[in-house]
C-alpha cells in the first residue's frame, strides 16, 4: 500500500512523509484512527487476499490510516518502496522469518543478535523443519562456508546487540544474493539513518520502533521495510494471518517521535562520542566499544558503512565481581542515567550483561565464536544507550561510580 516518498530533504521527509492536512477538518497534525472497522461504500470481497494497493480501509487488522501513515514515513526515511509495521520488534523479526522460511529451508543467522531473535531461531524454527546455522557475520569466510543450496535467508545485525561488533553488510549481501538467498538486517542499533539499506544490498531492513524511531520510551512497535513485493507477502502472512498488528495509538506516538529522528540521532551520536572518549580515559574501565572510536577494531568499516554511529556503546570494568559491584553502585547512586533495559530513548539507560549468563540462555557460543564474543565483551559488559541529556551531566553522573 505504501509508495516511496518523493521528498528529498531528510528533515522534510521525517516531518511530512505519510502525513497531510486532514481532508475533513483541516487539522495540521495527523489524527489517531482507533476504529476497528470502516464503513464500506462499495461491494467488496470478504478476504484479505482481495486487497489491492488502492483498496479502501475495511478492518483494522488488515490496514489502518494511522498505521499506514507511519509505514509511509518509515519507508521514506529508510529509502524503500514499502514498510510493514508490527506490534513489536520481535514481531518484525518473526514476520521475516515466518514469511520467507518453510520446512526444508535453511537460515544463516548472526551468532550474536537480539536475544529474542537468537532464541526464536535456535529453539523454535527447527521445530518447524527449518535448518538454522549461526555464524560470526564479521568473518566472511564463515559466512561463505555457512551457505547451503537450500539457504533461503541470511539474517544479519549491525552493530550486533549487545557487543557493538559490525558486519560488512555489502560483502554479505553479495554472498547471499549469489547463493540465491534474501538478506535481512536488524538495524535497530543503527536506526534508519545509520544504514543505507538500498546501497548496501539489504532486501529487508527491520527495526524495533520502540527504540530510536519512537525515541521516547513510551510505545512498543516494530517495522520491516523493503520492496513492495516482499512487504506485500509479509502483510498477508504476518500482519493478517499471524495478527501481529500495531496499535493505532502507538503508531501515532512513534510517528511523532520519527518526525524528530534526524535531530535526535545527531545528538545521540555527539553525546555517545563524548561519553565513549571519557570512558576510555577512566582507569577503572578496561575496554570501550563504540563505532565512532578509532580504537574500535572495525572503525574503518563503520566510517564506510554508517552515516550515523548512534548512541549505543558498551564497556568493561574487569571481571564479573567488578561488574556486579559497579552495577550495584549504579543502582544506588545514578540520578540521570537510568539503570534499565531497552535503548534508543531520550533518557540515558545502562545495564550490566554478564557473558556466561548470556551464553547459557541466548547465544550458547563455543570455540572461536565464543572467543570472538569475548574479544568485545570479556566476562561481561555494560550496555549503554546514551540519551539526549547534556553529555557533561551524563559524565558527571557516571563519574560517581567509575
Amino acid at each position: 500500500m505504501t509508495k516511496r516518498n518523493t521528498y528529498e530533504g531528510l528533515m522534510t521527509r521525517a516531518i511530512h512523509a505519510g502525513e497531510g492536512p486532514d481532508p475533513t477538518t483541516g487539522a495540521s497534525a495527523p489524527a489517531i484512527h482507533m476504529s476497528s472497522t470502516f464503513v464500506s461504500d462499495s461491494v467488496a470481497g470478504f478476504s484479505a487476499h482481495d486487497l489491492q494497493d488502492d483498496s479502501p480501509y475495511l478492518y483494522a487488522r488488515w490496514s489502518n490510516p494511522s498505521v499506514h501513515m507511519l509505514e509511509r514515513k518509515i519507508a521514506a526515511l529508510q529509502g524503500t518502496e514499502d514498510c510493514l509495521c508490527t506490534a513489536s520488534g520481535m514481531a518484525a523479526a518473526a514476520a521475516i522469518l515466518l514469511t520467507f522460511l518453510s520446512k526444508g529451508d535453511h537460515l544463516l543467522i548472526s551468532d550474536v543478535s537480539y536475544a529474542g531473535v537468537a532464541e526464536l531461531a535456535r529453539d523454535t524454527l527447527p521445530r518447524y523443519g527449518v535448518e538454522v546455522t549461526a555464524v560470526d557475520m564479521s568473518n566472511l569466510d564463515a559466512v561463505a562456508a555457512g551457505l547451503r543450496p537450500n539457504t533461503k535467508l541470511v539474517h544479519v545485525e549491525s552493530p550486533v546487540n549487545p557487543i557493538m561488533r559490525l558486519t560488512d553488510i555489502s560483502a554479505v549481501a553479495t554472498l547471499a544474493h549469489d547463493a540465491g538467498a534474501l538478506l535481512s538486517c536488524d538495524a535497530t542499533f543503527a536506526s534508519p539513518l545509520g544504514l543505507d539499506a538500498a546501497a548496501l544490498g539489504i532486501d529487508l531492513v527491520m527495526h524495533s520502533t520502540t527504540k530510536y524511531l519512537g525515541g521516547h520510551g513510551d510505545a512498543v512497535g516494530g517495522a520491516v521495510a523493503g520492496t513492495s513485493d516482499l512487504v506485500k507477502q509479509m502483510r498477508l502472512e504476518a500482519g493478517i494471518h499471524h495478527g501481529s498488528i500495531l496499535s493505532p495509538f502507538n503508531a501515532w506516538l512513534i510517528a511523532r517521535g520519527a518526525s524528530t529522528l534526524p535531530l535526535r540521532m545527531r545528538a545521540h551520536q555527539s553525546g555517545a562520542q563524548a561519553v565513549a572518549e571519557w570512558l576510555e580515559a577512566q582507569p577503572g574501565v578496561t575496554h570501550v566499544a563504540y563505532p565512532g572510536l578509532a580504537s574500535h577494531p572495525q572503525h574503518d568499516l563503520a566510517q564506510a558503512q554508517m552515516q550515523n554511529f548512534s548512541g549505543m556503546l558498551s564497556f568493561q570494568v574487569g571481571d564479573v565481581a567488578a561488574g556486579e559491584r559497579v552495577a550495584q553502585a549504579m543502582i544506588d547512586k545514578l540520578k540521570i542515567v537510568h539503570y534499565a533495559v531497552s535503548l534508543g530513548h531520550h533518557r540515558s539507560l545502562i545495564f550490566w550483561m554478564e557473558t556466561n549468563g548470556l551464553m547459557e540462555t541466548s547465544f550458547r557460543l563455543q570455540g572461536e565464536a565464543l572467543e570472538s564474543y569475548r574479544a568485545f565483551a570479556g566476562d561481561g559488559i555494560f550496555r549503554m544507550s546514551v540519551g539526549l541529556e547534556d553529555p557533561e551531566d551524563i559524565i558527571a553522573d557516571l563519574s560517581q561510580v567509575l
